[in-house]
């Protein structure tokens, strides 16, 4: 990785209201960066994508059984409110590094400029593979995840069913294939797919959140506020306290995705404003949703046991079963799939531009072809296709079982928290009020948000990689893949 041309530079981005026409231009070279892309993303478009990446209701589909499972319902409603409080922190702080380096490959830029004299390499190492790994194992993951969905939907419909390995392999290939080829479009054409994704996220979780009391059949509709509040269904081994820093892994996946518009940087007009915007917006709409849907299926679950341990192998299609018409439920599922694909291609779209920046600056063999940007499309095709390649190899893990494949996922969600606070610690402990801070900036509340934020994930990393259950002969760190609860195939 060649680092000399971002251990000397004077950040300073325009921050003026009438900014000229090649502001953005301007604000690149200043990093030393030269313009490539096409810069056809917006606020909504870049907001869009990054809601698409976050993928809340297919997360939150895939994670229930941590939060209701680790720390029953009072784990879901509370566990959420305070990680989502730490993780508004984490995101925060994210975007006041994008404002002020407002650049593809933000995060390890950002720990190489903000590092001590001759710490830049180390730091910018560190974090830009933390990063690629866990975006390059982004796609695959959610795609995993909704194979699951499919088969345990199909499930449904013929209860004699019994879904195979190979069918979960080629179902999952096969998804990142189609989300690869729409990945490949133009930067616009990304962007209108994008916006359509991301109003069907945003439609579908609200439709949900509707059905779950509407169309409930159970008697009574509610469980008591006093359950579902105070009761801390232990399902670990482990202490309560520790039960519930466990639950908290819901939130963290289903929050993980807020990073995509410092990742789209170079594609967005007056990026150095809307990118910080899109990402602190990503986390705010998403956090409040996901609150609403936790307390919503905490109050109208009527047996936790048998949604986790359902012969589906899919808590959250257990779960709709159990409170909705069937009819109702399956197109809940539907829903739920739907809006998976699309997290999936935006976690695929925002891969390839990390693939990009990396290539770029050198870090992997052949990085002039991976950095190549396509002349017809102006988007890095080939990165896109060798994420895809690596994407596709790691699912063929699937064949040696459920411990390789869901550990190596679960090591790409880590290393994502990991890349985000390393750049962040060294803005607060080390750079300080030296900070050249953007026009979308925390002023003299970023250390302290930036503080907090590295308390949390410095106290969280290790949490995750507990196993899920006090003895249990299952890898460290499994248990925070979406499916490693409910993918029993």
């Amino acid at each position: 990785m060649s680092l000399k041309s971002t251990t000397e530079l004077n950040i300073q981005p325009l921050i003026e209201d009438d900014l000229p026409t090649d502001h953005d231009e301007m604000v690149l070279l200043s990093l030393g960066y030269k313009q490539e892309f096409k810069r056809e993303f917006g606020l909504w478009s870049t907001f869009c994508l990054s809601f698409a990446v976050l993928g809340l209701l297919p997360s939150f589909a895939s994670t229930m059984s941590y939060g209701m499972g680790y720390a029953g319902t009072a784990g879901m409603v509370w566990g959420w409110i305070i990680a989502m409080t730490f993780i508004q922190c984490v995101a925060m702080s994210l975007a006041e590094l994008c404002s002020s380096m407002p650049t593809s490959g933000g995060l390890y830029y950002a720990s190489a400029v903000l590092a001590p004299p001759g710490w830049g390499p180390i730091a910018s190492w560190v974090t830009g593979w933390s990063s690629w790994i866990g975006q390059v194992t982004a796609a695959p993951s959610v795609n995993y995840a909704v194979a699951a969905m499919i088969l345990a939907a199909r499930q449904i419909t013929n209860p004699e069913y019994t879904p195979t390995t190979w069918q979960l392999f080629v179902l999952t290939a096969f998804l990142m294939i189609l989300q690869s080829f729409i990945s490949s479009m133009p930067t616009k054409w990304i962007a209108v797919f994008n916006s359509l994704g991301s109003s069907f996220n945003m439609v579908a979780v609200i439709i949900v959140i509707i059905l779950i009391p509407v169309a409930s059949e159970t008697e009574p509709k509610f469980r008591p506020t006093h359950d579902v509040w105070a009761n801390i269904s232990n399902g670990t081994g482990f202490p309560n306290a520790i039960a519930i820093l466990m639950s908290f892994a819901s939130t963290m996946w289903a929050m993980s995705g807020f990073d995509a518009p410092f990742h789209l940087s170079e594609e967005c007009a007056v990026a150095d404003k809307s990118s910080p915007r899109a990402i602190v917006l990503t986390s705010v709409i998403g956090g409040v949703l996901g609150w609403v849907l936790q307390v919503l299926v905490a109050y109208t679950v009527v047996d936790i046991d048998a949604v986790l341990s359902s012969d589906l192998g899919q808590p959250w299609a257990t779960y709709l079963l159990q409170v909705m018409p069937r009819k109702t439920a399956f197109a809940a599922l539907a829903l739920t799939i739907i809006a998976g694909f699309s997290m999936g291609q935006g976690c695929m779209v925002a891969a390839s531009r990390v693939t990009y920046a990396y290539a770029r600056d050198g870090c992997f063999p052949l990085s002039r072809c991976w950095c190549k940007v396509n002349g017809i499309t102006k988007t890095p095709v080939n990165a896109v296709w060798f994420n895809c390649a690596i994407g596709v190899g790691l699912c063929t893990l699937i064949f040696a079982g459920d411990v390789a494949i869901l550990a190596t996922f679960s090591v790409g969600a880590i290393a994502c928290f990991v890349a985000f606070t390393i750049p962040i610690a060294l803005r607060v402990f080390v750079v300080g009020d030296k900070f050249r801070k953007g026009p979308w900036n925390l002023g003299k509340f970023g250390k302290p948000i930036g503080a907090a934020a590295v308390a949390f994930v410095a106290l969280m990393v290790p949490i995750l990689c507990f196993p899920s259950v006090v003895g249990s002969d299952l890898e460290y760190a499994i248990h925070f893949h979406p499916t490693s609860r409910n993918a029993d195939f």
